[in-house]
């Protein structure tokens, strides 16, 4: 990991060099789609090792181990004139391509759509393209830890002002889909999935339990579906996609799943999991909420995502999202979702993560809803995730991890005989039905246990308050005795 850091570092002290790169979301932008082409290179090399038969959907002098490979190949004004006059403008052109190549060159002429090559000066661009080299993405270490680098070039992004949507610390997507754990021939939809953090650790899952032959990571590969509105996060997903064997990830869009009009949505769009952290505090273009009924209608991104993410489960799909705090109390068009879950769904589970989980991000405190359409709510079962021992808040250096959800694993049991080993602890309780619609479908619900640890007998709090009245007064003497002290040594 290190070592692929500081090679990421000195691309990045490469490109500050050049002045056609204003700024950390240009250089991110240059750094990523240099990424893809080199990573599309080392999978074609794997490829045309185990497949005789493979030809690349990409025409020779574009391959990147063909002006990019050689150390001392194209430089200087020729590698600029390379990458600006023919490069770009072939990748970005109409796809001519016939036959099982199409497919993949439609993809990269879409990853390349929007993408742009900021850099103006050839020489340090081949310094940066050696440095790419160093990397072996065949290499199985290399290959697991540009999930590092993925990291780095998000917090870069956070620096850019654009991170705060994309990304999901790691621990929360496995635990999801841990628990949600979708089978080989379920379709796991993302409706915003950013640089694709959940449908990898979807494909993970998936190889880990299910996938043993290559026929059957030839069905994964079609349960795999995401759509993502920006194009640098979109530009990542591929790559991520190409990364875990998706040779051609054709059913992640680069489109707004919200533009889409609700009544258009059908059977052929429902699938069997939903697994996302869709944009929350964000406000929605102009018109889009036209797209909804009336009584859904709102501008705020996370609540119109909720209500398409009900339509789009087939009838026993199952769903896992992430949503602030704000949705478990908010009213108006909050409420209507909130009671569709309860009657169109079982919302059997909401965990409830401490603060400081999307850190540096955000500090929103959020919480994980799971439903599985099709059956009303009986009972919300809520587990309130504590912070490990000695931890007081996450950060960078003390992110939040996957381990700590062994407790609540060990408590889930199986929502095929409704959870009946379930059992209340001091982080885990539950609420009816009945509850909600008192509470006005309030699901901000704080735990009755931790409640119950807080003693309000007023004589206790007198005999606490005094106790505390009397070590402020022994701190204040010892204090005093520490200046004395300190006087008088000063005047002797």
């Amino acid at each position: 990991m290190g070592e692929l850091t500081s090679i990421i570092k000195a691309i990045q002290d490469i490109m500050r060099k050049d002045v056609g790169v204003d700024g950390d979301a240009q250089r991110i932008g240059q750094m990523v789609w240099m990424f893809f082409l080199k990573i599309l290179d080392d999978r074609e090399q794997e490829l045309e090792l185990i497949d005789d038969e493979f030809v690349s959907a990409l025409p020779d002098h574009l391959r990147w181990r063909n002006w990019a490979g050689p150390r001392e190949g194209l430089t200087g004004d020729g590698l600029y004139d390379f990458v600006q006059d023919t490069l770009f403008p072939k990748l970005k052109a109409p796809v001519k391509v016939q036959g099982p190549q199409r497919e993949q060159a439609l993809i990269i002429q879409r990853v390349f759509e929007n993408a742009y090559n900021y850099m103006k000066s050839g020489t340090l661009m081949r310094q940066v393209i050696n440095k790419i080299n160093e990397i072996d993405f065949n290499n199985r270490e290399d290959w697991h830890t540009f999930g590092g680098i993925y990291e780095q070039i998000l917090r870069d992004l956070q620096s850019a002002g654009n991170a705060g949507e994309f990304y999901t610390p790691r621990a929360v997507t496995r635990f999801i889909v841990n628990r949600v754990d979708p089978k080989l021939d379920e379709i796991v939809f993302d409706p915003a999935c950013g640089t694709g953090g959940f449908l990898t650790c979807t494909i993970d899952h998936k190889k880990e339990h299910y996938a043993k032959t290559s026929k059957d990571r030839q069905k994964l590969a079609k349960t795999i579906r995401g759509v993502e509105k920006k194009p640098l996060p979109y530009m990542l997903c591929m790559t991520n996609m190409i990364l875990h064997g998706i040779d051609t990830p054709s059913s992640i869009k680069l489109d707004n799943t919200l533009a889409k009009p609700y009544r258009d949505y059908g059977d052929k769009d429902r699938v069997h999991c939903i697994i996302t952290n869709p944009p929350f505090g964000g406000i929605e273009e102009d018109g889009i909420e036209q797209n909804f009924p009336a009584g859904l209608r709102t501008r705020e991104t996370a609540d119109l995502f909720i209500a398409v993410i009900i339509k789009l489960l087939k009838k026993h799909g199952r769903a896992a999202v992430v949503l602030p705090d704000g949705f478990l109390f908010g009213e108006g068009t909050k409420t209507r979702l909130k009671e569709s879950l309860l009657t169109e769904c079982n919302l059997h589970t909401i965990v409830r993560l401490p603060n400081g989980v999307f850190n540096p991000y955000t500090g929103i405190k959020t919480n994980i809803l799971f439903f599985t359409k099709g059956e009303p709510t009986k009972d919300v079962w809520f587990y309130e995730h504590p912070y490990p021992e000695g931890v007081k808040n996450y950060n960078k250096s003390k992110p939040m991890r996957f381990e700590e959800f062994q407790p609540e694993m060990d408590w889930w049991g199986n929502e095929a005989d409704g959870f009946k080993t379930r059992r209340e602890t001091k982080q885990a309780w539950r609420r009816s039905v009945e509850y909600f619609e008192l509470r006005g479908f309030n699901f901000d619900d704080k735990n009755p246990h931790q409640d119950e640890l807080e003693d309000h007998d007023p004589d206790h709090l007198l005999e606490a308050y005094a106790e505390a009245q009397n070590n402020i007064q022994k701190l204040r003497n010892q204090l005093k005795a520490i200046l004395s002290d300190a006087l008088n040594g000063s005047r002797s």
